[in-house]
């Protein structure tokens, strides 16, 4: 596929506060992104990642090149990727700034373990991603930074925690796919008909 080069608007249309407010429909699920090594290590709450491709097993997050996981990312060459749980909100929260906790002080209170790379990863997330920077495409306010998983750490739990107008929501994979699956798709289409 060849990708057709055209003119962008120069003048921005779109206002920051009219774009947040349309972007708080998206759900998203919420993760901790880890960086550093020892005692220089930091994090942050975000509902960016995606999964790139699966051969090679990559992903890729956006994070704002002001963050203080920014430069431990570039300098070391590595990060995690701890997708939360929907009992693990005050991981969530802290990794948030909730508290004014910075660096190293945000992984207090939960129990974490050393990747192969150095990146702390959570103990008891739904899945914890070892990742090698491939590539850092800086973009605007962010990078996006793009990670071939080098190991994962996955637990048993079912239960998501998600980000969506602004509130932390828990979406249990048990409960909530029945009651999707009955409001989602018409009973005529179940059957078939």
């Amino acid at each position: 596929m060849n990708v057709v080069p055209r003119d962008l608007m120069t003048e921005t249309a779109i206002s920051s506060a009219d774009f947040r407010g349309a972007m708080r429909h998206l759900t998203g699920g919420v993760s901790v992104i880890t960086a550093g090594r020892g005692k220089d290590i930091t994090g942050m709450t975000v509902t960016s990642v995606t999964s790139l491709s699966v051969e090679p097993p990559t992903l890729l997050v956006s994070i704002n090149r002001d963050a203080s996981s920014f430069p431990l990312i570039r300098r070391h060459g590595a990060f995690g990727v701890n997708i939360l749980n929907a009992d693990q909100l005050d991981v969530a929260e802290r990794f948030a700034g909730k508290g004014g906790l910075k660096g190293a002080d945000r992984f207090k209170g939960a129990e974490w373990v050393t990747a192969v790379s150095g990146v702390p990863l959570l103990v008891g997330a739904l899945s914890a991603f070892d990742c090698e920077v491939e590539e850092i495409v800086e973009r605007h306010s962010h990078g996006i930074v793009i990670g071939r998983v080098r190991g994962i750490n996955s637990s048993m739990r079912t239960a998501a925690l998600a980000y969506w107008h602004g509130q932390y929501v828990a979406v249990d994979r048990d409960e909530d796919a029945a009651t999707l699956a009955d409001v989602s798709v018409p009973a005529r289409s179940r059957r078939g008909v």
